[in-house]
């Protein structure tokens, strides 16, 4: 079984159709097919049932498509590792990050870690929350980031740091006659939420908070990124729930951060790393966590 075997079945099975297929990979439509071919009786098995209307992955095809993503991860991270270490560091945190990081908090954790370890790599790595669990089981990643607070069996989760939830306001919206907004007159205007399907942690954390209400929110939209759900505010389409430093980050203009009225509501960023002794560089990244997130509350502290 050769590389150019399994990118070639990868390449058919995200688009599942063999012409587009061939277009994304250069080369003509009768040599993919052929490769295919090889690759099922390598294989012993049937990977595609085409018909003139559609191509669909059969059972055995399904199985490989759950490993072939890995091996090319892992030879990425592996020529990643080559060039790290030309380039004169000594060793490679590979960093999953899952329901958008707080931005500031990362940064500062980041540039810590530069300055103490600058013989370590910092890899960064997007994915969703299924894919950064699987993938610190299979050693794909050493340590991960989520707002989710469960990580299933071999997974440890541990309370990274906390921000508190806030509302984001387009400019001259009728809330910010409120110094501190009711909850009451949040849930009065379209809001929009994370997608539970790309934020999935940060998405079960307000849907928790806004479960508690008698009062069933009116959703305008369900986004991917904080990006997008502040364009949306921006654009006066609707209100926004997220953390005060994602709405403190936000690049569109006339966005306005206002408090909750009540008890703050704070939502936490966890990290995930597997249920095993960690390395000295990965224990030293913790401390360095655990230092962030204490600074943080002094400075939160001396703000107050």
């Amino acid at each position: 079984m050769e590389l150019r075997h399994l990118r070639c079945f990868l390449i058919v099975a995200e688009e599942l159709h063999f012409a587009r297929a061939a277009e994304r990979l250069h080369i003509d439509q009768s040599p993919l097919s052929r490769t295919i071919k090889e690759l099922e009786e390598e294989l012993g098995a049937r990977l595609f049932i085409r018909t003139t209307r559609s191509t669909q992955l059969t059972r055995a095809g399904r199985q490989l498509l759950e490993h072939v993503p890995r091996i090319f991860t892992a030879l990425d991270q592996a020529r990643d590792g080559v060039k790290s270490a030309t380039n004169g560091f000594l060793g490679q945190l590979r960093i999953a990050l899952s329901d958008g990081v707080t931005p500031t908090r990362l940064s500062t954790l980041l540039a810590r870690c530069r300055e103490e370890d600058p013989e370590v790599e910092m890899r960064l790595f997007e994915v969703p929350l299924g894919l950064q669990i699987k993938g610190l089981h299979e050693d794909l990643y050493d340590v991960g980031f989520s707002m989710a607070e469960d990580g299933g069996d071999g997974i440890l989760v541990t309370p990274a740091w906390e921000d508190e939830l806030m509302v984001a306001v387009p400019a001259r919206h009728p809330v910010l006659a409120f110094k501190q907004v009711p909850l009451k007159e949040v849930l009065r205007y379209p809001l929009a939420l994370g997608d539970p399907a790309v934020c999935e942690g940060h998405a079960r954390q307000i849907d928790r908070f806004l479960r508690k209400l008698d009062q069933e929110p009116l959703i305008a939209q369900r986004v991917a990124t904080f990006d997008v759900m502040m364009t949306l505010v921006s654009a006066g389409l609707a209100l926004g729930l997220a953390g005060e430093a994602h709405i403190a980050s936000s690049r569109e203009p006339g966005v306005v951060a206002r408090r909750l009225a009540g008890k703050p509501y704070m939502l936490t960023t966890y990290l995930l790393r597997r249920d095993a002794e960690p390395s000295e560089m990965l224990a030293r990244f913790i401390e360095r966590v655990a230092f962030i997130d204490s600074a943080d509350g002094i400075d939160a502290a001396d703000d107050a």
